[in-house]
């Protein structure tokens, strides 16, 4: 009696922020895992999401966009980017018909001296002007070594199906690595803290998203609901003054949107409350850095 073959392995989406990666974890995996914002450098994490069949598991990471670090919190984002090309066996790198190399030189090199199968995918190909996709694709791989290119529109969900298939192609034969009715190896809280995230991200400007950290201090699941108390760190006064809003407004309408996006991916009701505390200066700490879960060691 023969064993049918099955294959499983790692697959990491990298790319420059804001370049559709988020977008595209999200159809592949299936399930909406990782937050997505119009607005750069939303992904902080390495979130991990599974895909699963009879015959296969593909473990997904998404990871956040690679740039040149400003603080200390984007010198651990980028471990993350760093630690994604030591265990992939494939690597999704994502671009757009706008994004260039500059400041990824050195991710570049990596990534090309990593010896990993590399599958180039240039995203929002819908707003491709004449001849921009043939530019775009020239430019990538004169500076990537890549074994194929997938124009793709994730938006609208074109040729995606594609991805799929070209990993299958590479992916090792191996027994699975998690349990196949997992979804991510991500827990419940996380996923709360990164919708609560999601709605602050969608609702404030300039700099007050990038200064917010959401800790979820307690998470209880009862029959008929799911009690969430979240505390948002900000890093100023006056930053809490403006997520807080006019008695509470600002608030009030982010704790809202978070309950009600909670609620579809828990499928459960749920209460959730906020609060605002500072913690000066969190994105240059680095004991405060790893108080938030940011350490990609």
């Amino acid at each position: 009696m023969t064993t049918s073959k099955h294959q499983a392995g790692f697959v990491n989406i990298i790319g420059k922020p804001n370049v559709g990666k988020s977008t595209l974890m999200n159809i592949l995996v299936g399930e909406r895992l990782s937050i997505i914002s119009p607005k750069a450098q939303t992904t902080r994490h390495r979130i991990v999401g599974l895909t699963n069949t009879d015959e296969y598991q593909i473990v997904f990471s998404d990871t956040p966009g690679m740039l040149k670090p400003q603080y200390e919190l984007h010198k651990n984002m980028m471990g993350f980017v760093n630690i994604s090309l030591e265990d992939a066996d494939v690597v999704v790198f994502v671009t757009d018909l706008y994004e260039n190399a500059k400041e990824i030189e050195e991710i570049l090199e990596k990534i090309n001296q990593s010896g990993l199968p590399v599958l180039l995918v240039i995203n929002k190909i819908d707003l491709a002007k004449e001849g921009q996709l043939d530019e775009v694709t020239k430019y990538w791989t004169d500076r990537l070594k890549v074994e194929t290119v997938i124009p793709i529109s994730a938006t609208e969900n074109f040729n995606t199906e594609r991805i799929l298939q070209e990993i299958l192609d590479r992916l090792p034969e191996h027994p699975p690595f998690f349990d196949k009715e997992e979804l991510t190896d991500r827990p419940e809280r996380f996923f709360a803290s990164e919708i609560i995230r999601e709605k602050i991200f969608k609702n404030y400007k300039k700099e007050i998203p990038y200064s917010c950290e959401v800790s979820i201090e307690d998470f209880h699941e009862e029959k008929k609901i799911i009690r969430i108390r979240a505390t948002i760190y900000v890093e100023r006064n006056s930053q809490k003054g403006i997520l807080i809003g006019q008695k509470g407004s600002a608030l009030k309408k982010v704790g809202t949107e978070a309950r009600e996006e909670l609620e579809k991916f828990f499928a459960k009701k749920v209460f959730l409350e906020t609060f605002v505390k500072v913690e000066p200066d969190w994105r240059k700490n680095k004991s405060k850095l790893k108080k938030f879960g940011y350490d990609p060691t």
